[in-house]
């Protein structure tokens, strides 16, 4: 595996239109000084999303992934981006590091995407997207299964507790990477919760 040379990790925070994507992007950024890499913005900025034919959702844009990658490289391969998308498997593995699925009660979510004015036939298109589980079992096919973690929001301490376990997740990537000074002087031989792997998955 060649050696990595970003200096912070990139992190993808997708799921579902609704399940609060978008409002963790925004507080993990301000925590972390990371830069929300919101993709809705990129296609806009690079007009790079065609609009669909769908006559029930015309404000659909169907975008141009090799044009999005295109945009989006250069940042990618520096690092410290907190990817804002309803999708995850167009970015390649080698420049991500962890990938976050956002998920939520099914009726809570039904109730966020009615109060945002979707048709029912968006409406429910989404609802099946996420009883069905798709956007988790896209990320599982697309990356390493340790990089994935399914995050619940269903109140604010859902996030604050999320935004909370990935701020310490990206304190050890940055240990386990050699991207930090002193960190592995402290606590030197003292295991904790949160050293392990696993500890996102909890």
């Amino acid at each position: 595996m060649p050696e990595i040379t970003r200096t912070d990790p990139n992190i993808i925070i997708t799921g579902t239109p609704g399940v609060g994507k978008t409002t963790h992007c925004q507080e993990l950024a301000q925590k972390t000084g990371l830069h929300h890499l919101d993709i809705n913005e990129v296609v806009k900025k690079h007009n790079i999303g065609e609009s669909s034919n769908d006559p029930d959702d015309p404000n659909t844009k169907i975008v141009d992934e090799d044009r999005l990658l295109d945009c989006i490289e250069n940042d990618l391969e520096e690092g410290g981006q907190i990817i804002d998308w309803h999708a995850c498997d167009l970015f390649p593995p080698r420049m991500i590091d962890l990938v976050c699925v956002v998920r939520c009660d099914n009726k809570l979510l039904y109730d966020r995407l009615k109060q945002r004015g979707y048709g029912e036939k968006k409406l429910q298109e989404n609802m099946d997207c996420e009883i069905m589980e798709v956007l988790l079992q896209e990320a599982r096919d697309a990356y390493d299964e340790e990089m994935v973690v399914e995050l619940r929001s269903e109140s604010t301490s859902d996030i604050d507790n999320n935004v909370e376990r990935i701020e310490q997740w990206i304190k050890n990537w940055k240990k386990d990477h050699g991207k930090t000074e002193g960190l592995k002087a402290q606590g030197q031989g003292e295991k904790k919760d949160e050293d392990d792997p696993m500890f996102l998955h909890g």
